[in-house]
């Protein structure tokens, strides 16, 4: 099972990171790192599978699947440190049932 946490773009005291397209920076740098064989002739125009932009809450946020430590961990470090330095808040996501897939009472 895939784990995955959030890049926030708000800092510890709650503000908004700036510049406002931060996420399409930070994921259009780590396009290339993805499963061997995936992305095609257009792999260049697309984002990781490992590291990609979302909006949650309306908060400009990143999606970072945890195995891209073992894939390539420099670039799990660059990502990590991009949060650290600029202050961002980092979440667990949590796994939420597919709808119609909830568990039984």
């Amino acid at each position: 099972m895939a784990r995955e946490f959030f890049i926030l773009g708000l800092t510890s005291a709650g503000r908004q990171f700036r510049p406002s397209d931060w996420t399409e920076r930070l994921c259009g740098a780590m396009s290339c790192f993805r499963p061997e064989g995936s992305g095609g002739r257009n792999a260049h125009l697309k984002y990781s599978p490992y590291v990609r932009p979302i909006v949650l809450n309306g908060v400009k946020s990143v999606v970072v699947d945890e195995s891209l430590r073992q894939i390539e961990p420099l670039a799990y470090h660059f990502v990590m440190d991009f949060a650290r330095d600029n202050d961002l808040q980092v979440v667990d996501a949590c796994l939420l049932p597919e709808p119609g897939n909830a568990p039984e009472k």
